[in-house]
């Protein structure tokens, strides 16, 4: 696509067409003049890491944190040692604020459409669950984290069964953050045989769902996106 991009040429695109790094970034070349400073730095950032995920098909590992990072830089207010309910709070508004605004039904087509069963294969992991690791550190006895579980898992289908996408999704970036978790924290060995399903899932699925927030974003610049963390001092 070229850098002339116009929003008549939305409905021309397949969904991987449309959140590709170089369609993304010909509508931000497009419409940033139009954008407040708070969304373009956003947008800027978040492309900038999702190109560098781009370039790393065969690395799941790498992938997964490059796209973790477009992630954080499209959506981040503030950052703590340990999430908490306020962040977490955040987070469920952001997704709610996405849906909302998704008026041609992109994010429901993504969770319910493309990416159903890997959704649930990735929920049913008890690898990305932090109460597993919570009892393997012993901080929990083995019935507590296995009834959690259980409770998480009937959770997760009833939010399925009932296609309540913001739940969904909710749960799925808990689990997609205790990954995050592992890896940051030292606690995986690159490229190691024993996590790569979920790594690998959990980077085919922020590599859906990271570029459609960043188009969601830009879609709707009057949003109030929020001012993002760490910004340019001149």
């Amino acid at each position: 696509m070229s850098n002339d991009f116009s929003r008549s040429k939305i409905q021309e695109l397949s969904l991987g067409e449309l959140l590709s790094y170089r369609t993304l970034k010909a509508m931000h070349r497009a419409e940033r003049e139009g954008y407040s400073d708070n969304l373009s730095l956003r947008v800027h950032r978040a492309l900038s890491w999702l190109q560098r995920a781009e370039q790393e098909p065969d690395d799941g590992d790498s992938r997964f944190l490059f796209l973790w990072i477009a992630f954080n830089a499209a959506y981040a207010r503030e950052f703590n040692g340990r999430r908490g309910f306020t962040e977490r709070r955040l987070l469920i508004r952001y997704l709610g604020d996405l849906i909302r605004i998704d008026d041609q039904n992109l994010i429901y087509d993504a969770v319910w459409s493309s990416y159903p069963d890997s959704i649930r294969i990735f929920l049913d992991n008890e690898f990305v669950f932090q109460p597993f690791w919570d009892f393997q550190a012993g901080r929990l006895e083995e019935s507590d984290w296995q009834r959690q579980f259980s409770r998480s898992k009937s959770a997760v289908n009833k939010a399925l069964g009932r296609q309540r996408t913001r739940k969904v999704l909710a749960i799925l970036f808990d689990r997609l953050y205790t990954l995050r978790n592992q890896i940051v924290h030292g606690g995986s060995t690159w490229n190691s045989g024993v996590n790569r399903g979920q790594v690998n899932e959990g980077a085919r699925i922020l590599g859906l769902f990271v570029p459609l927030m960043i188009f969601l974003m830009m879609y709707r610049p009057d949003q109030d996106w929020g001012e993002p963390c760490y910004p340019v001092i001149k």
